[in-house]
């Protein structure tokens, strides 16, 4: 009897590890299969399975009524047509233009048939894109002193007047604010390391070395661009929604911390309800709640962020409003790792088109007053989202599952995620955010590293005001050479109305980006 009891035991315990290793089995056919996507597939989170899509093989077919008679064919006389460009290309009309004309010689200006004279009937012409690469010069300033000859004979003083010149960017350098501004935007806007410019530099003939153009940007950032972005940061703070995220960032020279230890980078912006945006990156050696809290210390309002849990211990004066694309990313990839077969009709497919109805939704009241948005979002939105999450405490989803894990995320994250419901104004997810922080991204993947604290201050400080500027439809190299050449000559650490009158939004109009029709 004692035998049949162990025994049974022993097959019980045989089979709840059976059960454990299939889970474990499956888990890592889950984590296999991401995995392969992460590397090989497309990052998009669109998929067949999204609403109103099409597949592009077989749209002939989708669109093909066989009620419909075939039309009779005619045949036409054969004609030639001019290939048109595409919509998009297009020629600024501002741009200068160079008339090349082409004539027949003097002795051949006579009629081959009679001998008459020929004269011109008509013109043809066509345009080309002629792009001149870089042009380099020296620009040497000569500022005239004058001196009064009748106070040289009679008189002991003899008053000297200068001509007015314009104070140079760096004192007792020949960087000009055309040469800091070009390389602030080959760094920071095309991604282009300083030694790679020093290579450029070098084929053109000229040996400007990369600390060289390290210590122009350093010193440019710190005397001109610094109040700048104190100034932005002071507006910034003042708005009512803002939105937040953060990336890593490797500084090889760091007081206390190794080369391969992670910094951060820490990114807010402001939100879509101003006509001045404003967008901020400030570096930090980590990613403590402390960061958040003081750079935000005078900041009331609503903060877009994502489900990252420094951002939730805020003070009570900032509302955290999570983001929806987060929730639809975890059901997107519960999705991916799910066998072709057994995706139609799954709890990841049903999860993600909840999401997907919201996102429509916002589509649909994109264009309604802050106030209208936040009446029908109570009426659409909100019962929708506790369907979702009825629909969620009713799923018995495995925990380490793709599904599993996206049910308990959206559950983890509800409170803020209903908060976007709060106010007409606020936004259904934090994409605003991460699509500013993407430069820094892509930059990083150039240059890599920072290699001092300051480098890393002073990087913050160049995508801020780059960023900015391109927020505010400014030509990143046309703003910087403006402030640039301004600043010297205004007393701005000072006076805060000189500061103000070089804000991206107050710039001249040709810093502008020409909008094209």
């Amino acid at each position: 009897m004692k035998s049949t009891t162990v025994m049974t035991e022993n097959v019980a315990e045989l089979q709840n590890r059976i059960v454990e290793l299939e889970a474990l089995v499956k888990y890592y056919e889950e984590q296999f299969r991401l995995s392969k996507h992460r590397q090989f597939g497309s990052s998009s989170e669109k998929s067949e399975y999204d609403f109103g899509q099409l597949s592009i093989f077989n749209e002939a077919e989708i669109t093909t009524d066989e009620n419909i008679a075939e039309s009779e064919l005619i045949e036409i006389e054969k004609h030639y047509r001019k290939a048109k460009r595409s919509a998009d290309d297009r020629l600024p009309e501002d741009l200068p233009v160079e008339i090349i004309e082409y004539d027949l010689p003097i002795e051949k200006q006579s009629c081959p048939e009679c001998g008459g004279t020929l004269h011109v009937m008509g013109r043809e012409t066509r345009k080309e894109l002629k792009i001149i690469p870089a042009q380099v010069k020296v620009l040497e300033h000569v500022c005239k002193v004058y001196a009064c000859r009748s106070c040289e004979k009679k008189n002991e003083h003899t008053p000297i007047v200068k001509a007015d010149m314009p104070a140079s960017v760096i004192k007792g350098s020949f960087a000009s604010p055309e040469a800091v501004a070009h390389i602030m935007t080959q760094k920071f806007v095309m991604g282009i390391p300083l030694y790679r410019q020093e290579q450029e530099f070098l084929r053109d003939g000229i040996l400007l070395s990369r600390q060289t153009m390290s210590n122009w940007l350093m010193r440019c950032a710190e005397d001109w661009l610094e109040p700048i972005y104190e100034r932005m940061k002071a507006c910034l703070l003042k708005s009512k929604v803002l939105h937040a995220d953060e990336t890593t960032l490797q500084v090889l020279h760091e007081p206390g911390k190794t080369t391969q230890s992670k910094s951060y980078m820490w990114l807010y912006r402001t939100s879509g309800d101003t006509d001045r945006p404003i967008v901020l990156y400030e570096y930090q050696p980590d990613r403590r709640a402390i960061r958040p809290v003081e750079f935000l210390r005078d900041f009331k309002g609503y903060l877009h962020t994502d489900g990252y849990d420094v951002y939730h211990k805020l003070p009570e004066d900032i509302v955290t409003v999570g983001c929806w694309s987060h929730v639809r990313r975890k059901f997107d990839e519960a999705l991916k790792v799910l066998p072709e077969k057994d995706r139609d009709g799954s709890g990841a497919l049903r999860g993600k088109r909840y999401c997907d109805r919201l996102f429509e939704i916002e589509r649909e009241l994109s264009s309604l007053a802050p106030d209208e948005r936040y009446r029908e979002r109570q009426n659409i939105s909100k019962p929708l989202i506790e369907e979702f999450f009825a629909w969620i405490n009713s799923l018995a989803a495995v925990p380490k599952t793709g599904l599993g894990k996206a049910a308990y995320y959206a559950l983890s994250q509800r409170k803020y995620l209903e908060r976007y419901l709060l106010d007409g104004r606020l936004e259904i997810s934090n994409n605003r955010a991460e699509r500013s922080i993407k430069p820094f991204v892509i930059g990083r993947k150039n240059w890599l590293f920072a290699n001092t604290v300051k480098g890393a201050r002073v990087s913050a400080m160049i995508y801020s005001i780059i960023e900015t500027a391109k927020e505010n439809g400014l030509n990143p190299f046309t703003y910087l050479a403006y402030l640039l050449r301004a600043a010297p000559n205004l007393d701005i650490p000072n006076n805060c109305e000189a500061v103000d009158k070089l804000l991206p939004w107050t710039a001249p109009d040709s810093c502008k980006i020409a909008r094209r029709q």
